[in-house]
């Protein structure tokens, strides 16, 4: 039995979130990692491509405003704020690496505290939505979220997360350290999400299995933007493997991928 009803998701914010991002700067400290970066996030299910250390994990944080950035970051025209609660209002949401679960606590407590900005009564609806959106998720509802499998726990990351109902989901590497029935899982449910309405942004290790379900890519390298463009398009590109292989590059490794050899982004 599936873990979620295949059937389009429904919690999820009524308008599309459309994100623009130009400049950004963000890091640690002093050690700056993504530098003077500029992309787009339209409605649909976007996948940041690159090696370890690339910067993917350093931008999810930087937009859920974990750790402080520089630049214009625009949601819908409109500028995005800096502080995570305030983010977390405007429809953005964000499932981090690891699931970061409350263990000790039940599947349901988890996922209450996904809704924990909206009224009580509203907090139970999005409850009863999640439970039919991942029909499993209502028969371990008393289960202690630490006695779950790493896929199970993924899914109860998801869930939690679409009980803030974004208008732009975040994933960050959910497929990490799962069987691949569950990787396939987990990626569909990504795509049925974005299919119903609600943009997604995923970083992603399984380079081909992330591109076969998105509508478009970004491929970082050492915190800059190497490549761009529709995602079957970068799936057939040489930038891929250059990116995290090392094949083809120049004796100047600190230079990045020449313009021309980017794929052009489509409209």
């Amino acid at each position: 039995m599936m873990w979620y009803d295949p059937s389009p998701f429904v919690l999820g914010g009524s308008q599309q979130a459309h994100l623009k991002i130009n400049g950004l700067n963000a890091g640690y400290g002093a050690f700056l990692v993504l530098r003077d970066l500029t992309l787009e996030i339209k409605p649909g299910l976007t996948v940041i491509l690159g090696p370890n250390g690339a910067g993917k994990t350093t931008l999810l944080k930087a937009l859920s405003g974990l750790i402080a950035r520089q630049g214009e970051v625009l949601l819908n025209d409109v500028a995005l704020p800096t502080k995570t609660n305030e983010i977390v209002q405007r429809g953005m949401a964000l499932v981090a690496e690891g699931r970061q679960l409350f263990p000790q606590m039940t599947v349901t407590e988890n996922l209450e505290l996904g809704g924990w900005l909206c009224s009580k009564a509203e907090r139970v609806r999005r409850l009863e939505q999640a439970f039919n959106d991942f029909p499993k998720l209502r028969e371990r509802a008393h289960q202690l979220a630490g006695t779950m499998s790493g896929g199970e726990q993924q899914m109860v990351a998801v869930a939690r997360a679409m009980m803030s109902a974004p208008r732009l989901l975040m994933l960050d590497e959910p497929s990490l350290g799962l069987a691949p029935k569950m990787v396939d899982e987990l990626l569909a449910i990504a795509r049925r999400i974005a299919d119903a309405g609600t943009t997604v942004l995923m970083v992603e290790q399984n380079v081909k299995k992330a591109l076969a379900v998105a509508d478009r890519g970004y491929v970082l390298e050492r915190g800059v933007l190497v490549a761009s463009g529709p995602a079957k398009l970068l799936a057939r590109s040489s930038v891929i493997r250059e990116a995290y292989l090392g094949a083809g590059k120049k004796d100047d490794k600190s230079k990045p991928t020449p313009t021309a050899q980017r794929p052009a982004v489509a409209a």
